[in-house]
């Protein structure tokens, strides 16, 4: 399979003595790193707070971790030279979104006038995968038929259970927040790109949308190019849970794309199973029990990806990135970074800490 495959990851900028998130970030630290970037691209967000990052555009998943390596060291490295420490997770333990400041862009400006603080205090970050191939035609009933599987990434990714100084109860509550905004979650089943136009044009002929970049779907076709957009997934810690995951992605993509060639796409679930997969994922993460994609029963999570890591067995060899799509076995075997933040505090309170120094104590855990 001939694929291309990029990367965005959106990541804090915190103060490295307060561990609060730096609402007025140098700007110093945007101009080295898009001194510093290369092929790749690095940008500010909507907040201040936040940096994005863009891979350059891969073929191939080893090259694809370099570029995650790289884009990851010219950010940190820049935030050091400024003073100022990077965290790589989807929510800060207990930083206030009313205490951050907007980017002044026109763009961000259009969307704070139209969705005040429904946008306002969405402090989170997130992990976005492109994987260019096939067709447009094809491409969308592919992404049909990968929307049964966002509840899996997300349990994968998980890395938002602390928000404003309290444990959630979520190991992914980013999600929460997202479906604030409107054209969020599971996109509606599709067949064809004109299925797909037809959707734009209806919200663009309302004045609703400017343009595809404002259907923020879990998973969704670019509007700039040949790629499906996965954006379901919190941002990772770990780099390497983020090869992983973007593994996991181009090896269903070329199982379903061999399918749809000879026109055996799986039955899909229900738009209501998928939604309720996706709750549960959120809320119990590794511990989730799912209905199954394949037969509809319910299933441990773990067992649901034991099963689809086989069927992909072939597809890893083809897309040479064996090596990299074991590692889903080994987040589902020690956790996440949810798992690991929710531990890290738990620990802390158990010893004696304050709420205050156990929250400290997640924070470093992230930075480092």
């Amino acid at each position: 399979m001939q694929f291309t495959v990029g990367v965005e990851e959106e990541f804090f900028l915190v103060d490295p003595h307060t561990r609060d998130l730096i609402s007025q970030p140098a700007e110093a630290i945007f101009e080295a790193c898009e001194r510093n970037a290369g092929p790749h691209q690095i940008v500010h967000e909507f907040l201040k707070s936040q940096i994005e990052t863009n891979t350059k555009v891969c073929s191939s998943i080893s090259e694809l971790r370099e570029a995650l390596i790289e884009t990851r060291r010219i950010v940190i490295n820049a935030a050091y030279e400024h003073d100022a420490a990077v965290i790589a997770a989807s929510m800060h333990p207990y930083a206030l979104w009313q205490d951050q400041s907007p980017t002044p862009r026109e763009r961000y400006a259009k969307f704070e006038l139209r969705m005040q603080d429904a946008i306002r205090r969405m402090l989170v970050s997130g992990m976005h995968i492109h994987v260019g191939f096939g067709d447009r035609d094809q491409r969308i009933r592919v992404m049909s038929a990968l929307r049964s599987f966002m509840p899996l990434f997300c349990v994968l990714s998980a890395s938002s259970p602390i928000v404003e100084g309290r444990l959630t109860g979520f190991r992914s509550y980013r999600l929460n927040y997202l479906t604030s905004l409107p054209r969020t979650g599971i996109p509606p089943r599709m067949e064809s790109w004109s299925e797909y136009e037809q959707a734009i044009s209806e919200l663009q002929s309302l004045d609703f949308i400017h343009d595809g970049t404002e259907m923020w779907w879990d998973i969704r076709p670019s509007a700039k190019y040949p790629t499906i957009e996965l954006r379901i997934c919190d941002t990772c810690p770990l780099v390497e849970d983020a090869v992983a995951l973007t593994a996991l992605y181009v090896c269903l993509i070329h199982y379903l794309q061999s399918l749809d060639r000879n026109g055996e796409l799986p039955k899909q679930s229900s738009q209501q199973l998928i939604e309720e997969n996706r709750w549960h994922a959120q809320r119990y993460g590794i511990l989730s029990f799912l209905a199954d994609p394949t037969t509809g029963e319910r299933r441990l999570v773990s067992d649901i990806a034991e099963d689809l890591l086989l069927a992909l067995s072939e597809s890893a060899k083809i897309c040479n990135c064996e090596e990299e799509i074991e590692l889903i076995r080994t987040i589902l075997a020690r956790g996440t970074s949810a798992d690991r933040q929710f531990d890290t505090m738990k620990l802390a309170e158990l010893d004696g800490a304050s709420e205050e120094s156990a929250l400290l104590k997640v924070v470093d855990l992230l930075i480092d």
